[in-house]
């Protein structure tokens, strides 16, 4: 197995993460998966969900995704999110506003189906709540 994964977290902001770590969790279309080295070569689209990311000290790093897409390379993964931020930039108050508007939008969704996304970009926040409240920013997961 290599020596682990070299990886970059870009946002059409900036480039938010890049070097090489052990493992890689990733919120795909169909589920979590890990990444580590000599990983086979995949590319999905990312669900809204949190990267994982356990640098070679075995230090863990998450950051919020929504959208985009991961590519997965034998020696690399690249996640292009359409919007990614580390979980250590949201505070409560800014999580709790995405939510309420999040829930207003549902409430005037036009049709099932955008119904069940907002659903999900919710689910997303509620999720980060949790994870911000309980300072996941630095721990391990």
């Amino acid at each position: 197995m290599a020596e682990g994964t070299k990886l970059e977290i870009v946002s059409p902001e900036k480039l938010l993460f890049s070097q090489t770590v052990r493992s890689v969790t990733v919120p795909g279309a169909d589920g979590y998966f890990t990444v580590l080295g000599d990983h086979a070569p995949l590319m999905t689209t990312l669900r809204s969900g949190f990267v994982t990311v356990v640098d070679m000290a075995g230090v863990s790093h998450v950051y919020y995704v929504r959208g985009g897409f991961a590519d997965v390379a034998p020696e690399s993964l690249t996640i292009l999110a359409e919007e990614a931020q580390s979980i250590a930039d949201f505070d409560r108050a800014k999580i709790d506003a995405l939510i309420a508007a999040g829930l207003t939008a549902k409430q005037a969704a036009a049709t099932a189906d955008e119904e069940a996304r907002l659903q999900n970009e919710i689910d997303g926040w509620r999720n980060l709540l949790l994870e911000a409240g309980s300072g996941a920013g630095a721990a391990a997961h």
